[in-house]
């Protein structure tokens, strides 16, 4: 399996304890900036308002198996919870997209520190993407 990076989320949180639990829980602004190898990947998506971004938590530690989510003071098997810390430490992310200039897109929504690998962006599609019980 091989991954490349296709752009860099640029963020103000840099360090752990910077970051939401969960980036829809705030306001804060980050850019999504997509290398110029894939720039041409963006045609249209600014007729897009959400974005599911995926990207790499590339400080999270791969070797643990379980965590305690905030609040629920309950040990739980990593495939259980929304830690970062995985075996695979995918990150997802429902943003709003604000503006795009050039191949830099503002968004809101993100948890990622600054610096952090993006590795796709897809259009969220509420009547695909969202299960309504």
């Amino acid at each position: 399996m091989e991954l490349h990076p296709v752009g860099i989320i640029r963020s103000p949180y840099r360090k752990r304890g910077d970051a939401p639990r969960q980036g829809r829980l705030t306001d804060t602004e980050s850019i999504i900036e997509i290398l110029p190898a894939y720039a041409e990947a963006l045609q249209d998506i600014e007729k897009n308002t959400h974005l599911i971004a995926l990207y790499w938590f590339d400080r999270s530690d791969r070797s643990l198996l379980k965590a305690t989510p905030p609040g629920s003071g309950t040990e739980h098997g990593v495939f259980a919870t929304r830690s970062p810390e995985r075996p695979n430490p995918l990150g997802f992310a429902v943003v709003d997209l604000l503006r795009r200039e050039g191949n830099r897109l503002t968004v809101r929504g993100l948890d990622a520190f600054d610096r952090t690998p993006l590795i796709d962006l897809k259009p969220y599609y509420p009547d695909l993407d969202c299960v309504r019980d």
